[in-house]
């Protein structure tokens, strides 16, 4: 028999493949179902190796949605990102989007799985008002503030006076200087906002020496006409610092500029709100905070801006002294994430201000603080005229622990990444999300709800913030209201 022929009868074995032999009969399946999947932590499903794979995101933090490649659940929030999970630097967050995207339902998602956690949310400022509905659910306080529904006095020192006094030694003598910086800072930021140009640094060595003058003065909590009242009887330790060498007449030419600006925040074109003692102080004892100024007319620009900086003035000022008794052995260590929403209205609101942010909010990340700043593009910081403000204030981004990014043009992108390098398809994705919907009213645009959380030069994480039933029948959510009310 020849070779030829022993090898035709010999049968060939063939090897299957992936999905079974090929042929009628021998099984190969055509379609295969994909495997069912869970998340959990490395302690709970340890026993399942080696059918286990890390996750592309921590499961640490509040969860706000699902990853837009692979579907599965994203948890975040800059507390738990810097403290347990070790990804952020410091605990604080960016969130840039345009217009009508969701990025107050994002931040509204963090603060109420934030809230359930133990950490008390503070919103100082709440414009249109997007969160005033959540903290009402949650049992916290809602303060409202403008023109006649409520004052904030900016000379009051608040719980840190207050705080203060309980305290003895140098922790007391440091918290009232702390207070007395904050009471400093934010009445030369008004100052600076009724003018729309910087205070001097001789009007602001005036302004210290006459608040210790008028602390040592006032039996109980001083209000802005009696600091008027202190430059117009012209005592010893304001003179000094005037140099007025026994000179009345210098000494008033030196002092009127600054006590026109500040009867001009008395009764001028800020109102009454800072010319009164404050109707309601802030309570961060409460579950959560919202200090809801709505009342503010969206055309009062200047009032706006000066009520967003007093806001965010009295919360750092009471998340401080909250801090101070938990380092005294007085209260337990606690948590806060603080929200500033509309940054681009103080930042553009007058020349300097950006310092007068920076001064107010730069907390260490020792404190137990998270933030979140929020705006709808880098044009609201480039709009700025000085290039030294405009440097600072994407400074902001720049020191972020993560940047959130929502629908935004291309020429924003391209601005964004000279910041915070982007790729290539990252750019594409997020312009893309910008595109406006169709021209049926029942569409919505395709970038709702769709953000990347960018920290560092890691590549981004797409995400789609879903929301509960149980938040949807609440109707927290609805920045809309006010609009479907009038139909």
């Amino acid at each position: 028999m020849s070779r030829s022929a022993t090898r035709s009868s010999t049968p060939r074995l063939r090897k299957p493949g992936p999905r079974g032999l090929s042929g009628r009969g021998l099984g190969k399946a055509s379609y295969v179902e994909a495997p069912p999947e869970w998340r959990g932590t490395s302690v709970q499903v340890c026993g399942l190796f080696p059918w286990i794979v890390g996750a592309s995101t921590p499961t640490i933090g509040v969860p706000i949605g699902r990853h837009m490649l692979s579907g599965s659940a994203v948890c975040f929030d800059p507390i738990n990102w810097f403290q347990r999970a070790k990804v952020l630097l410091n605990p604080s967050m960016f969130v840039l989007g345009l217009p009508g995207l969701g990025k107050s339902t994002l931040v509204r998602r963090q603060v109420l799985g934030l809230a359930a956690s133990g950490v008390t949310p503070l919103v100082l400022g709440d414009l249109k008002p997007d969160y005033a509905e959540l903290v009402r659910a949650l049992g916290g306080q809602v303060v409202r503030l403008g023109r006649g529904a409520g004052s904030l006095n900016v000379l009051d020192p608040g719980a840190m006076g207050s705080v203060a006094k309980t305290l003895s030694g140098a922790m007391a003598d440091e918290l009232r200087e702390q207070a007395m910086g904050r009471r400093l800072n934010m009445t030369t930021a008004l100052v600076t906002l009724v003018r729309r140009q910087p205070v001097t640094d001789h009007e602001e060595s005036v302004l210290s020496a006459a608040l210790r003058v008028l602390d040592e003065r006032s039996a109980g909590v001083p209000v802005l006409s009696d600091l008027v009242q202190v430059l117009e009887d012209a005592p010893d330790a304001v003179r000094q610092v005037t140099l007025d060498r026994g000179s009345i007449e210098r000494y008033r030419e030196s002092v009127d500029p600054l006590a026109r600006s500040l009867i001009g925040l008395i009764d001028g074109p800020l109102g009454t709100t800072f010319a009164r003692p404050t109707s309601v102080p802030v309570d961060v004892d409460s579950t959560s905070v919202c200090v809801d100024i709505s009342n503010i007319s969206s055309t009062d620009t200047r009032l706006q801006a000066a009520v967003l900086l007093a806001c965010w003035n009295e919360g750092f000022g009471a998340v401080e002294a909250a801090q101070a008794l938990a380092d005294a052995g007085r209260a337990p260590q606690r948590r806060f994430f603080i929200v500033m929403d509309e940054l681009w209205r103080v930042v553009r609101s007058g020349e300097g201000m950006v310092d007068n942010i920076d001064a107010l909010t730069r907390l260490n990340r020792q404190k137990g603080v998270g933030t979140a700043m929020i705006t709808h593009s880098m044009a609201d910081l480039r709009a700025l005229r000085n290039q030294e403000d405009r440097e600072k204030a994407e400074g902001f981004v720049e020191r972020s622990g993560a940047l959130v990014v929502g629908g935004l043009p291309p020429a924003e992108m391209e601005h964004l990444n000279t910041i915070v390098p982007f790729f290539a398809r990252e750019r594409r994705e997020v312009t893309h999300w910008a595109t406006p919907p169709g021209w049926d009213a029942n569409t919505a645009p395709p970038g709702l709800g769709n953000f990347l959380i960018k920290v560092g030069g890691r590549a981004g994480i797409p995400v789609n913030v879903q929301l509960t039933a149980t938040e949807q029948m609440a109707d927290i959510h609805n920045t809309n209201r006010a609009w479907e009310q009038q139909q």
